[in-house]
């Protein structure tokens, strides 16, 4: 049990999305199970609706509850089957089944039960296909004890089992073997195909799909090939006919509602459809992208969607005309980028598509836009050496992109460092300087120096190559009348040291000393004169990374050897200070603290460890971060402090800390429950504002902040609406689904009484009033008619000067009383 406020390892977003088929909802939504959640879609919007969680492992299948169409049931790898309700986001059923569950299916024949997919006991690669009965119960929790067999040998994808029209049969692929299962008849029928490869064929089964108003079974093979089966009641006397366009393994089947065409999709990245079962009439959707994992129809046979490989979810309209896409996490091959973040959208950046840069939003775990860096045509073939983007950097401001592209050549690789500007009009960067061969080999490592106050003129990029030398790269004036840009960037210096081979560089915080590492040395130039200060050694072992200490630990330079030794060296004496025996694999800066977190690897296990340059003994230790190994790591700025953990984890009140694992999952630690977790900014933005979220609403937001600020500053009195306040009574009604709420006769008293103001809770503004208005009410009477003059003289001023009005205070009205009082009759002597 996970102690209130305690930190908690959870997946944040990156997650495949293509673990399951995806379901479509009969009132557009798009159902989705992406890692251990399951995704709620917008059809119409493309945003992610709703984020539904409860399973402790991979969500491995979906299906609506064909009973009750507002409601989804999933099965996990941690052995349960949740009911949810999916409009409000709540399970409604827990039922435990005790086994690892890898497939789902719920068909409408079923009354009140479901069947699984779970590995064999006993035999290792060895799942069987079993019948769940669903205990009736009073509890949320409920255990799923009745289990019958029903297919034995079953492949343990989704793809390998498919069900008869009106559940009259079920049909199970693997290898070369088709099985036909007949409830009523309790008869099974088996097939099989050639294991011989003759002329290019496989005939190995890879997915199989029923016919929806026919005794027709489609099936994929490896080589291509769809074949059509009939007539399989019997054993002998079954019929196939084939169909055959992919040249590659055949990825996924769906017939359309009606029956009348059938989609497929493979490694092509192209969907074809077709018509009347016959191999003359089909239609295509290229250029999709990715390979095609998984095709799923809407009900109504209105929409399909198919999820690729590169977590890509496609809506495509019944015309076979593309709709919308979906973009999450690519994950790429290699992460040669790192996780670096974007200074103006806070998005992550990292290697995307080959050759691309992608751009991920965190809040929304999609992918805001992909930047083409290479900008040719990647060829799907093995062996074929391509260019790749492997080193990114911005500035501070992120208004410049530096890149490095290299081909795949280990002895002489083709090199390319590309400099790219933001341009706020096209919202997009475009291509500033193209430089080739900036270092005659590898290029390790680069760096912006980038001071704000002043302004571009600082701007320096830093380079460290496997060529023994690091280059210094500025702007200078473009000469060249037939330019379309006015600046470009060139070389200004080159260093290097005892030629050794350049592997790390960074700048101090104040941008006047530069940090380079020659293999188990590290240098300190001076970033104006590149002049060479002193230099710091920790043998054995080369340096892996290096950073600055910031804000009050800026005088210290920290350092990890792959010999495992964590070293800080103290800038004013030049000496060590202290160091650690650590396998650090990452090390990463707080830009906005001083903060450091080291990750490191030992006996299979990640540990986290925090710490201040000025203190060696951390402030945070995680052992067993998590299973996987973690290979990068970013801390990522809030948009405002996080109040809840800042006592306890001051590290996390200003950034988010967030890495990637080898297995591609996005993680990240938090204080937060669940469901606060689960809970949408917006809404909790609408509930506490009573505003619904609109760029109006946001606007207007803005506006009265402003206007607060400058009542604050020019002495007027803030006035607070006590409506304003949270209202547990509010909060309770807002946030509680409708079908279970009490009754309104219930609810109508405490909603009332939440709103009510008491008369006795009087501000002291409102006290000091009436204690003025007592003492100065005899003054007042005796004035009353030169108050009457006076406003009647004010009213004719705000005749003249139309919407003009000026309303005075109390204090200057009382000015105004005791200059009018005073003997003025001296004027007349001049």
């Amino acid at each position: 049990m996970v102690a209130a406020g305690a930190l908690r390892v959870v997946r944040c977003g990156g997650s495949a999305l293509r673990g399951a088929r995806a379901v479509f909802s009969a009132d557009s939504y798009l159902l989705c199970a992406s890692g251990d959640f399951v995704k709620v879609y917008s059809v119409c919007t493309e945003e992610t609706v709703r984020l539904m969680g409860g399973h402790a492992d991979l969500v491995t299948g979906i299906q609506l509850n064909p009973h009750n169409h507002m409601q989804l049931y999933s099965c996990s790898l941690d052995g349960t089957i949740k009911l949810w309700d999916f409009m409000d986001g709540i399970p409604i059923k827990t039922f435990t089944v005790g086994s690892k569950l890898l497939a789902l299916y719920t068909p409408a024949s079923a009354e009140d039960s479901v069947f699984v997919v779970i590995p064999k006991k006993g035999e290792r690669d060895t799942f069987q296909l079993v019948s769940v009965k669903l205990t009736k119960g009073a509890g949320q929790d409920l255990e799923a004890e009745e289990l019958s067999v029903v297919l034995d040998g079953v492949g343990a994808s989704t793809k390998h089992i498919a069900f008869g029209r009106e559940g009259a049969y079920v049909v199970s692929v693997k290898d070369v073997n088709l099985q036909v299962y007949f409830f009523k008849r309790k008869l099974l029928n088996r097939f099989s195909l050639s294991t011989m490869k003759t002329k290019g064929g496989d005939n190995h089964f890879s997915c199989v799909v029923c016919h929806p108003t026919e005794d027709c079974i489609a099936t994929g093979h490896a080589d291509g090939k769809i074949r059509l089966w009939r007539n399989f009641h019997h054993r002998k006397e079954y019929t196939y006919s084939t169909l055959h366009w992919h040249h590659d393994i055949v990825m996924d089947l769906a017939f359309s509602v009606e029956g009348t065409r059938l989609l497929s999709g493979g490694v092509e990245s192209v969907l074809v459809q077709w018509h009347n079962e016959s191999s003359c009439q089909k239609d295509f959707l290229p250029r999709l992208g990715s390979p095609i994992e998984y095709i799923s129809m809407a009900s109504d046979g209105a929409l399909c969607c198919t999820l690729h490989t590169d977590n890509r979810i496609t809506i495509i309209n019944s015309n076979l005309r593309f709709s919308r896409s979906i973009q999450g996490l690519i994950k790429s091959r290699d992460i040669k980028t790192g996780l670096v973040v974007d200074p103006r959208t806070k998005a992550l950046v990292l290697n995307g598509e080959p050759g691309h840069l992608q751009f991920y939003s965190l809040q929304s775990d999609q992918q805001l836009f992909s930047l083409d860096i290479v900008q040719r045509q990647y060829i799907h073939q093995a062996g074929l050496a391509q260019s790749d983007l492997v080193k990114v950097a911005f500035s501070a401001r992120g208004t410049w992109l530096a890149t490095v592209e290299e081909s795949e050549e280990v002895t002489d690789p083709e090199l390319q460092l590309k400099l790219w500007f933001y341009h706020e009009e096209t919202q997009s960067f475009k291509l500033n300087t193209r430089i080739n061969t900036p270092h005659d080999n590898h290029i390790t490592d680069m760096c912006f120096r980038d001071m704000e106050e002043l302004g571009d003129d600082s701007l320096i990029l830093v380079t460290t190559g496997r060529d023994c030398v690091f280059k210094v790269w500025v702007m200078v004036e473009d000469t060249d009348p037939e330019a379309q840009q006015s600046v470009s960037w060139s070389c200004d210096f080159v260093g290097s040291y005892h030629n050794y081979q350049a592997t790390n560089c960074c700048f101090s915080e104040d941008g006047s000393l530069l940090a380079v590492s020659f293999e188990e040395t590290v240098t300190i130039w001076d970033s104006v004169t590149w002049d060479l200060k002193c230099t710091f050694c920790h043998p054995p072992g080369n340096i892996r990374n290096i950073c600055f200490g910031r804000l009050t630990c800026s005088k210290y330079l920290i350092g990890a050897t792959d010999y495992g030794f964590l070293c800080c060296w103290n800038l004013l004496t030049c000496a060590l200070e202290w160091s650690a025996h650590l396998n650090v694999v990452v090390l990463q800066p707080d830009p906005l603290s001083e903060h450091i977190a080291a990750v490191s690897w030992l006996s299979k296990e990640s540990s986290l460890f925090v710490f201040k340059p000025n203190e060696p003994r951390p402030i945070y230790i995680q052992r067993n971060l998590c299973k996987e190994k973690i290979l990068l790591a970013a801390f990522v700025p809030r948009d405002e402090p996080e109040m809840t953990s800042s006592e306890k984890y001051p590290w996390l009140r200003k950034s988010q800390l967030f890495f990637l694992t080898d297995t591609q999952e996005l993680m990240t630690l938090s204080t937060k429950s669940l469901e606060e977790r689960l809970t949408p900014s917006s809404k909790q933005l609408a509930v506490e504002e009573s505003l619904p979220v609109t760029p109006f609403s946001v606007l207007l937001g803005k506006h009265r902040r402003q206007q607060a600020q400058e009542d604050i500053d020019l002495g007027k009195p803030v006035v607070h609406n006590k409506q304003e306040q949270a209202s547990p009574a509010v909060k309770e009604l807002l946030h509680t689904p409708a079908h279970v709420l009490p009754s309104a006769s219930f609810l109508c008293t405490i909603f009332i009484n939440s709103l009510l103001i008491s008369k006795e809770n009087k501000s002291a503004e409102e006290v000091a009033d009436e204690v003025e208005m007592e003492s100065e009410k005899a003054e007042d009477d005796s004035d009353e008619e030169d108050v009457t003059e006076m406003e009647q003289e004010d009213t004719s001023h705000m005749e003249l000067l139309g919407e003009m009005t000026c309303k005075l205070s109390k204090s200057q009205e009382k000015e105004l009383r005791k200059i009018r009082k005073m003997d003025y009759s001296w004027i007349s002597a001049f």
